[in-house]
């Protein structure tokens, strides 16, 4: 029996020394390296089986390889190379550039762009659209939820697979966790080519419950696409727990749809090991309407070289001259963002940060707490949202650039999350974001005026620096 005992702990230990040989070679920033290797050495058994479901780095493995990618590309990219008439502002050709070399993210112009703030609208132009549909539909998205919306988007889609059309779904399998593989067995049957997301499948796969497509586009017959925060679930619409919901979505026709449809084409090649680079699903779009609303999609996720997204935000704050004005549901911030809000606020620009008074997470909320006070002695102006939850994710900067997709400011959407983001480079629309900013801070409260915020007690901010010793899990 003790022979048997060394035996267990032997193997165990060679699997820690491993382990954390795996770390280091991972050539992560020192204080998380640290940080894995003191959970190893002094959480017994626990800190092995937190590291594999949050710890593993995918960030380097070749998952799709380059010559599918370059397949997947070329036909938006001829489409690209033949824009007319296509005119880079100077002002903004560094970030143009930073996404283009690091994703072959390019920009595409000729854009009009319709913006939702509430989902009661968004789903009836979603449903619209579906309606409309003549040879296929396109969707990506974290959660659908088995309720009375996600029943009509589903029976919307069934019907449009009956009538001939090719629809293709792609859901997240953690963030549908709860719903029943009924619902969409459902769908498959009826001609809805269905596929979850990196489905986790116990103990084979328990490094990928960490690794999520939090996307949220869809594309419709390769004119028209919606890209933004909203999933599809009631609460999206009616609230939860008694609170409204505020959320941003935008509608998009022009160029910028042929990026998304590249996007939704990556995604479902990773999902279902189909190639399709059908010129179809990039339709002539010369009849458009010239206009100079520039956009850019970017994608970032934990299998690409870089943070994109990320060093987007960066590089938005460090370079603006007058304001950011940011709303984000989740503020856990990563070291480059931290560093460059507080560079910019020190340097004079007016940032601003949009949060909800109260999250959909007490963890989250308190360790939330603790960064809200670090950027707001570097003179970052706090707002809290009193009449919902907040769940817009959205960023604009000095009346030309703005930003809106899925992406939060915490760790998890930048380092772990498959994500999408829009980038626009146009006054116009730069306004109407920054208006949507304005009238959502007209329902907000400083948060230098909330004395439970100002006066918490020594153990409140004890309790909250210790949970943020979490934020890169949460």
């Amino acid at each position: 029996m003790i022979y048997f005992h060394w035996i267990i702990i032997t193997v165990y230990l060679v699997v820690i020394v491993l382990t954390m040989i795996a770390v280091l070679m991972d050539n992560r920033q020192p204080a998380k390296t640290m940080a894995w290797v003191m959970v190893l050495s002094f959480v017994p058994v626990v800190g092995i089986i937190i590291y594999f479901f949050f710890g593993q780095n995918f960030r380097k493995e070749r998952i799709i390889s380059q010559r599918s990618l370059d397949e997947l590309t070329k036909r938006s990219m001829l489409e690209f190379a033949e824009q007319r008439n296509l005119h880079l502002p100077e002002n903004s050709r560094p970030l143009l550039k930073l996404f283009a070399n690091q994703s072959m993210s390019f920009p595409f112009k000729d854009n009009s762009v319709d913006i939702y703030t509430d989902g009661y609208n968004l789903f009836l132009a979603l449903l619209r659209a579906i309606g409309r549909a003549q040879d296929h539909i396109h969707i990506d998205t974290y959660i659908i939820e088995n309720d009375p919306l996600g029943r009509l988007i589903s029976d919307a889609l069934i019907d449009k697979a009956r009538q001939g059309v090719e629809v293709r779904f792609i859901y997240d399998d953690v963030g549908c966790w709860r719903v029943k593989d009924k619902f969409f067995d459902r769908m498959r049957k009826e001609g809805v080519k269905v596929q979850p997301f990196m489905p986790v499948k116990f103990p084979a796969l328990t490094g990928k419950v960490n690794y999520r497509n939090h996307r949220k586009i869809c594309i419709i017959d390769g004119e028209v696409g919606f890209i933004g925060g909203m999933n599809i679930a009631m609460r999206y619409i009616k609230g939860d727990g008694g609170r409204p919901w505020r959320d941003t979505h935008l509608r998009i026709v022009g160029g910028a749809v042929y990026a998304l449809q590249r996007a939704f084409l990556i995604d479902w090649y990773f999902v279902d090991r189909t190639l399709i680079t059908d010129h179809r699903y990039y339709p002539d779009n010369t009849h458009l309407a010239e206009n100079n609303c520039l956009a850019q999609l970017v994608t970032s996720s934990p299998i690409q070289p870089w943070p994109d997204i990320m060093q987007g935000y960066v590089k938005i704050l460090l370079e603006a001259k007058k304001y950011v004005y940011m709303e984000t549901p989740y503020f856990l911030p990563t070291e480059p963002i931290l560093f460059a809000m507080r560079t910019a606020a020190l340097s004079g620009v007016d940032v601003r940060l949009m949060v909800p008074m109260h999250g959909d997470s007490k963890i989250l909320e308190w360790a939330c707490k603790s960064y809200l006070g670090e950027v707001v002695e570097a003179g970052v102006k706090v707002y809290l949202y009193k009449p919902g939850f907040n769940h817009s994710k959205i960023m604009v900067s000095d009346d030309y650039i703005s930003t809106c997709g899925s992406t939060n400011i915490d760790f998890r959407s930048f380092e772990n999350n498959f994500e999408s983001n829009i980038f626009f480079y146009d006054t116009e629309m730069a306004l109407r974001i920054k208006n949507i900013y304005l009238e959502d801070e007209e329902h907000c409260i400083d948060i230098e005026e909330v004395r439970d915020f100002t006066h918490r007690s020594f153990i409140q901010r004890l309790w909250e620096s210790l949970v943020r010793l979490l934020s890169p899990l949460l």
